[in-house]
């Protein structure tokens, strides 16, 4: 899975991303200088792995991981080709969703491209930017579907056609594609046109270092009023602080978030909140060689969970042995889980909760 960190230039964005996959990426007080998006591999907190590892004596822990992209920042414009904005905006149109990262500190030291700190204005800017890329893009789609459903009345294109015109109607007038409704069969269909604006978003309200403590500022509030008017999510940091942190050993890390009286860093909230938003979820495999979390959509049915490990697994499934990771803790091993009942005996129509942990049995 794929997550596009997103923004206008100088709000914080490839600080948050360094921070985010200690990758380095270049961070500078001028506009666009990252042009090819920098991919970073992030692991998912996950403190399940850490005690199944003990228990097990494990040789390796594996957890589950998403994939982060650095896309540069966004001008006014862009969807126009301003500020290398086309390139930018086909980058966008390859990830799952998008992270949108909004300035709400003030530092006169770092310039903002348009001059003042207005979180409800750079949102403006960045979506109708994204709206009116959609926006060329579907009427292309729609004008070709249109002629294709009078030659052929094909069903699946009267769909299209019909999903289409909502969601030309609503970009007209500045609304996401991603706020309207759509049923079962649109929501495949809506998947083939890579719509920028019916990604999925969490916004990271980007806080300044002396805000930590007391993070609610009316910049913040402006960014979170607009995401629930769209049922998005908001997750508050400061990534200076969190590029800190990360720079850290990782005891020196626990020592450092405790000086600043923070439990849970902003990133690993974040990596959290990503998981969430795509509904995505963990089972669990556990053994002496390797401790590992298997990402999987939420619903997801036995044998395909089994293919996530290997496609033989899928083929070739004949059942799986389930414990959930709590009843295996209590238990304190697989073979006294077993003993006590925990451990279910379940086919294919099984669908895999969160913490599942699983020996899969199948035909060779």
């Amino acid at each position: 899975m794929k997550i596009g960190v997103v923004g206008l230039p100088n709000v914080g964005k490839s600080s948050l991303f360094n921070a985010i996959t200690e990758a380095g990426a270049e961070s500078a007080n001028y506009p666009f200088c990252t042009i090819e998006p920098n991919i970073g591999i992030v692991d998912v907190p996950d403190s399940r792995l850490d005690v199944l590892g003990k228990m097990y004596n494990t040789q390796k822990i594996t957890p589950a991981s998403i994939e982060f992209v650095d896309i540069a920042g966004l001008v006014a414009g862009a969807s126009h080709g301003e500020g290398l904005g086309n390139k930018f905006l086909s980058h966008i149109r390859e990830v799952d969703a998008i992270v949108h990262v909004v300035r709400c500190f003030e530092n006169e030291k770092i310039i903002h491209v348009n001059g003042s700190i207005d979180p409800k204005r750079d949102i403006e800017v960045i979506e109708m930017e994204l709206a009116l890329a959609d926006l060329e893009q579907v009427s292309k789609i729609l004008e070709k579907n249109s002629k294709l459903v009078k030659t052929t009345g094909d069903k699946s294109l009267i769909v299209s056609v019909n999903m289409l015109s909502r969601i030309k109607e609503a970009l007209e007038v500045g609304k996401q594609a991603r706020t309207l409704q759509f049923n079962e069969e649109e929501q495949k269909l809506l998947k083939n046109f890579s719509l920028l604006t019916a990604k999925p978003v969490i916004y990271v309200a980007n806080i300044g270092e002396n805000e930590i403590t007391e993070p609610d500022s009316k910049y913040v509030e402006e960014v979170k009023k607009i995401a629930e008017q769209e049922h998005s999510k908001v997750v508050v940091l400061c990534a200076k602080i969190e590029e800190e942190i990360v720079a850290l050993e990782k005891e020196e890390r626990e020592l450092f978030k405790q000086e600043l009286g923070i439990k849970e860093s902003g990133l690993e909230k974040l990596v959290v909140a990503s998981y969430d938003l795509l509904g995505l979820q963990s089972f669990l495999t556990a053994g002496e060689k390797e401790v590992r979390a298997w990402t999987i959509t939420k619903g997801t049915k036995a044998p395909q969970a089994a293919g996530k490990i290997h496609t033989d697994f899928e083929k070739g499934f004949i059942k799986a042995e389930v414990v959930s990771y709590q009843d295996l803790v209590e238990a304190g091993s697989f073979i006294k889980a077993k003993e006590k009942g925990k451990v279910r005996i379940e086919g294919k129509d099984y669908v895999f909760q969160d913490g599942d942990v699983v020996i899969f049995r199948f035909n060779n």
